[in-house]
């Protein structure tokens, strides 16, 4: 009687801690994910290898992040135009993969690692793939000369399309900027293209944005892009000072452009964003808090933990839009609104915006990535943020395919001077106060 009393009560113990198990695991129950201070991308396959024996690989994926929102553990980064680096000849570049398609990539955080889950290539609104091309004049040209490795110039594309920026929309559309026209294409889920809009009314859609951004610097466009809490707003950042009036004219300005974009009716605003120093490459990207406060993600070019020339710049700013001045031109002249006779990047820093009636946008520093991590960050390129639950930030770096300039018109390994290994995407997780 006592051992079946025994074997009873076992039974029922195992009942419980069944349904105890079964509780844990109620699939309405949101997920708990204890992040890791950072995770990389599992190995990435090579895309090609050059003559010279350099492995291009099918990293490039940290130029933006964002989350799932129904999934803590997933991850959506994005590639950029593809495999490149600047050319011998003025405004030429080299591009490694003439076919490669621009594509967002979906993530999950395994044990530590981001593995690959599904690949969303970028098309246009007939479903035939984007490319990383430049554009043709008119249509969002940088007055980038194309070439591939085997020094064959190639003919610009009206699909080509440099992906910086990256917003997934409540309905889960894709928002994304670019560093061409520049461009700010809707796609559904699929990577199928709803609407191109730009300055010149080249995309698809017909609404436009304002025309002097087509200012932009070369492989200085619309660097990041967000969308306010709400959904209904996109608010994208130029990474650099545009060339307005001209290069020479704007030479030593801090003044960057953020442009607000009302989604249902198309209507914008502008505001005057001061970067630290000219010196620097620019805001790498925008993430919105509300519907007037961002963080913004400011760097050089420079890696960290390098010997020899240790980067020195890479911050996390949290900014303010409620108060600036909006330096929007009615007219939608090419040179935008003119201040005292002269364009918002003629006048090149607060003293100059201040004279002329402008309040820029407040900032405040939040994050230093290179003093506030718990290790050296190796990196050269911050590109992406996001916010996770637990007032996580996320930040993804470019790993450039794995590849830098040679100095001779191709392609060398892009190995990081701290760890001598190749470039890898990484996203890093902070806990913010």
């Amino acid at each position: 009687m006592r051992k079946q009393i025994l074997t009873l009560t076992a039974a029922l113990s195992l009942v419980a801690a069944f349904a105890s198990c079964n509780k844990d695991q109620d699939p309405n129950k949101p997920k708990e994910v204890n992040y890791p201070e950072m995770a990389e991308v599992e190995t990435p396959p090579v895309l090609m290898t050059t003559a010279d024996g350099v492995k291009v690989y099918n990293g490039g994926f940290g130029s933006a992040v964002a989350t799932d929102p129904n999934d803590p553990e997933v991850f959506y980064m994005m590639t950029d135009r593809g495999s490149n680096v600047a050319g011998q000849a003025k405004n030429s570049i080299i591009i490694g993969k003439t076919d490669f398609t621009p594509q967002i990539g979906k993530f999950r955080l395994k044990d530590g690692k981001l593995v690959l889950e599904q690949v969303i290539e970028l098309k246009n609104e007939k479903g035939a793939k984007l490319n990383g091309v430049p554009n043709p004049a008119g249509m969002g040209s940088t007055g980038e000369v194309p070439f591939d490795l085997t020094g064959k110039q190639l003919t610009p594309s009206a699909d080509g399309i440099d992906s910086e920026g990256l917003v997934i929309a409540p309905d889960g559309t894709f928002w994304i900027s670019d560093e061409y026209g520049p461009h700010i294409l809707h796609t559904d889920a699929n990577g199928k293209t709803i609407e191109r809009i730009n300055p010149f009314g080249s995309g698809f859609g017909g609404r436009k944005i304002p025309t002097v951004f087509a200012k932009r610097r070369a492989n200085r466009g619309m660097e990041g892009l967000t969308i306010t809490p709400d959904g209904k707003t996109l608010v994208g950042i130029m990474q650099s000072p545009i060339y307005n009036p001209s290069s020479a004219a704007m030479s030593g300005s801090v003044v960057i452009r953020i442009l607000t974009f009302d989604i249902a009716s198309g209507a914008t605003k502008q505001y005057a964003y001061l970067m630290d120093n000219a010196s620097l490459t620019g805001v790498s990207e925008i993430l919105a808090l509300s519907s007037t406060t961002f963080l913004t993600l400011e760097r050089d070019g420079l890696y960290g933990g390098d010997t020899n020339s240790p980067a020195q710049f890479k911050k996390v700013f949290k900014i303010d839009i409620s108060k600036a001045t909006d330096i929007s031109d009615a007219a939608n002249a090419a040179i935008g609104k003119l201040f005292n006779g002269k364009t918002v990047e003629e006048l090149k820093d607060l003293a100059g915006l201040t004279a002329a009636g402008i309040t820029p946008v407040t900032k405040t520093l939040t994050f230093d990535l290179l003093k506030d991590l718990p290790s050296v960050y190796p990196h050269d390129k911050a590109e992406g943020l996001t916010m996770v639950k637990g007032n996580i930030l996320v930040i993804s770096n470019d790993d450039d395919f794995g590849v830098v300039d040679n100095g001779k018109s191709g392609f060398a390994q892009k190995m990081l001077p701290l760890t001598k290994n190749v470039d890898r995407n990484r996203l890093y997780f902070i806990k913010m106060k």
